[in-house]
């Protein structure tokens, strides 16, 4: 015998409760008047059960399962059968001018109707659950924060058999012996290791998504304390954008401790800036490059050119476009931004509006010892893009730059410096809106120094670190990115803006906080060690240079640095002299080209121990 099909059996279900309904309804009038007789049509019959079956349709009241059931059905419920007796009454008048038909009926039926549709589900649903057992190998969970967020997760995890809830802990006094869908809120959050023990939880699990990284930072030192495994829902930002579902459970991240409160945006000005635009993103299959491409395309703009010299890394982001943003104008240009040649072809097919240039090299030491190459490719391949881009007639050529531009110790951050006063000069020169934006260190970006200590961790250790006092200042790519985009919005040609990078960070104190995550202990687990600073470090630092008095802008996390003057004459002779030093592989010509445009940077200077104090936004007097 076959089975009647779930969805066939409710509707089978639903339709004999609204005849049941109409029966009970008329039956229940005619009570009241002994004298009356109960009696009504066939013909009234197959309305009430066609139109009713049409509103349950409509509504998708087959949709929901019973399993399931929840409020959200229940007002589906309470729709269907509202809808279905106006409809049936407005039917029955133009069949029969309700002649014969009580009134009062059409408004007992949904009544009725209502609570025969309600409760079998109710019903199933405590069954369903009552029969549901929990294993004995089941984690036992408790619960940090006793908010809306945790009251469904915890509706989700009692459909997982892998974990039972066992306990929620909240600061909040008027939920003190309160419960929770038959769940105990246990006591504040000081007490987690005295209540962890209490109801012999397995496993810690911070259910405050939109909590900021100051309360992250709290929950998960209290976390530590008990020795227990602690995971954590994502934040708010990561569900909106797509990066994470809303029920996902993962691992606390170092970027939840270090991250700040997330970015207010001008969205909208944002939007009607780059909405139907045609963009060219120099590598654009880099870190900050290829989310810097994920964010246009959620902002609308019409076609996408990536350039990028990285095979798989153009493949990679190309191929994650086409599947988000199907409808999007995409272009994937394998080529190096200093081949002249090549980047003729792009601009001169493609003509852009607006230009993101983010390739460069990067690596501080390694730069140190590649002077030629790292001019090439952070300066002449500058050049060679922004004067196409004027040549061309591009709206707005934005330069991702860096803080090691800022008194430069290092190779990598001398070239950064002379693409910045290139663009600057070069925007006076031009129609085009040059603007340079210029931040710190982003978490997780390649070749940074957190991948490079959770691959550390994964090994065993030692996890290396240069120096105990060294401190950097660190902010997620996306942040970067939307601040990149707000200030190529507000910029007007010229500007130098620096990105609040919020309170600098030790790198041994992230190194212990990342060892304690991995669930070891700092010295007796995983090893710290110190190898002190390579060539081209600082200890710390600088957003600004003294001599860039900064102004704030329209946003709270972005400022202005009035930039220094330069010589275009001087500037344009060096970098041509320069450039015919690349071609000969002269890198002493090179080296006397940038100090004399640099004079302060200092050649074999391997670090700088200057303590100059970078912007925070509750000091603004401090880098004057």
């Amino acid at each position: 015998m076959r089975w009647i099909p779930p969805r066939t059996a409710v509707m089978i279900h639903d339709l004999v409760m609204a005849e049941l309904a109409w029966y009970l309804a008329n039956l229940l009038r005619f009570a009241l008047t002994p004298a009356a007789t109960l009696h009504f049509s066939m013909g009234e019959l197959v309305i009430v059960l066609l139109v009713q079956g049409l509103i349950f349709n409509r509504l998708g009241l087959y949709r929901g399962i019973w399993r399931f059931a929840s409020l959200p059905d229940l007002w589906n419920i309470v729709r269907a059968v509202a809808l279905g007796a106006l409809a049936i009454g407005l039917s029955l008048f133009v069949y029969t001018r309700l002649s014969g038909i009580p009134r009062s009926v059409i408004f007992l039926y949904p009544a009725i109707l209502g609570l025969l549709l309600g409760l079998p589900r109710l019903c199933y649903r405590v069954w369903k659950d009552a029969r549901q057992q929990t294993p004995a190998e089941a984690v036992r969970v408790l619960i940090i924060g006793a908010g809306d967020h945790a009251e469904a997760l915890a509706r989700d995890l009692r459909r997982d058999l892998h974990y039972q809830v066992v306990g929620f802990a909240d600061d909040q006094p008027s939920l003190r012996g309160a419960s929770i869908n038959g769940i105990p809120v246990l006591g504040p959050l000081d007490t987690l290791p005295a209540l962890a023990a209490q109801v012999s939880a397995g496993m810690l699990l911070i259910a405050m998504p939109d909590a900021s990284s100051e309360v992250m930072r709290r929950m998960v030192a209290l976390c530590e304390r008990t020795g227990l495994p602690c995971r954590t829902m994502p934040r708010l930002e990561d569900i909106v954008t797509g990066r994470a579902s809303v029920g996902q459970i993962k691992e606390v991240m170092i970027e939840d401790l270090l991250g700040r409160d997330s970015v207010q945006l001008d969205r909208l000005g944002l939007v009607e800036h780059l909405r139907g635009q045609k963009v060219l993103v120099t590598g654009g299959g880099g870190s900050i490059g290829s989310e810097l491409c994920r964010q246009l395309c959620r902002l609308g703009v019409r076609s996408l050119s990536i350039v990028e010299q990285s095979e798989f890394n153009l493949y990679a982001i190309s191929k994650e476009l086409q599947q988000d943003f199907p409808d999007l104008e995409l272009d994937g240009v394998l080529a190096d931004c200093g081949d002249e040649v090549a980047m003729r072809r792009v601009f001169a097919g493609f003509r852009p509006g607006q230009v993101f240039h983010a390739a460069a090299y990067k690596h501080v030491p390694m730069l140190q010892y590649q002077l030629r190459a790292a001019f090439r490719n952070n300066v002449m391949a500058t050049q060679c893009v922004s004067r196409l881009a004027d040549e061309y007639g591009t709206s707005t050529f934005v330069l991702i730059s860096t803080d090691k531009a800022v008194n430069p110790t290092s190779v990598m951050g001398a070239c950064k410096r002379l693409a910045e006063i290139w663009c600057q000069n070069l925007d006076s020169r031009s129609a085009t809106r040059f603007i340079t934006v210029r931040f710190g260190n982003v978490l997780d970006s390649a070749g940074s120094v957190v991948p490079l200590f959770r691959e550390q961790i994964r090994r065993g250790g030692p996890v290396t670190v240069t120096h105990p006092d060294m401190t950097r200042y660190f902010m997620t790519i996306p942040e970067a990115c939307q601040l990149i985009l707000q200030g190529a919005a507000q910029g007007q040609g010229g500007e130098i803006f620096a990105l609040d990078m919020g309170e600098p960070v030790k790198i041994c104190e992230l190194a212990r906080q990342m060892i304690r995550l991995a669930g070891k202990q700092p010295g007796s687990d995983i090893a710290i060690v110190y190898t002190g600073l390579r060539p081209g470090e600082k200890l710390f630092e600088e957003l600004f240079h003294p001599l860039e008095n900064y102004a704030a802008t329209s946003h709270a996390k972005i400022f202005l640095a009035q930039h220094r003057k330069v010589s275009w004459a001087e500037l344009s002779t060096q970098l041509q002299r320069a450039a015919g030093a690349v071609a000969s592989y002269d890198e002493a010509t090179i080296r006397q080209c940038v100090s004399a445009v640099l004079p302060s940077y200092q050649w074999g200077r391997s670090a700088s121990t200057h303590t100059m104090v970078a912007l925070h936004p509750n000091n603004p007097g401090e880098c004057e």
